[in-house]
């Protein structure tokens, strides 16, 4: 009997380690309404039935891209005048 290879796609994870997307989704502020959207899909098996939460996620996400482009414009300032 021979045992087929782990697919590449299983992505399971022991308890004790941490997910790196919910890492860097935490570090957004956004964690709360992607598992709002996860919890949504489980529900439904259907994205449209979950555009709420896919807008308001979406929202967030691009208010945070947004200020964290001006945190990096200022620092790209300020160091170019500090130099």
């Amino acid at each position: 009997m021979t045992s087929t290879p782990p697919s590449p796609h299983n992505r399971s994870r022991s308890e004790d380690e941490d997910d790196p997307v919910d890492g860097m989704i935490s570090r957004t502020g956004c964690a709360e309404l992607h598992y709002a959207l996860q919890d949504c899909m489980a529900d439904h098996q259907d994205w449209r039935k979950c555009q709420t939460q896919v807008q308001k996620f979406k929202e967030c996400m691009t208010t945070y891209q947004n200020t964290r482009k001006e945190q990096l414009l200022k620092q790209r300032t300020s160091a170019t005048q500090s130099a």
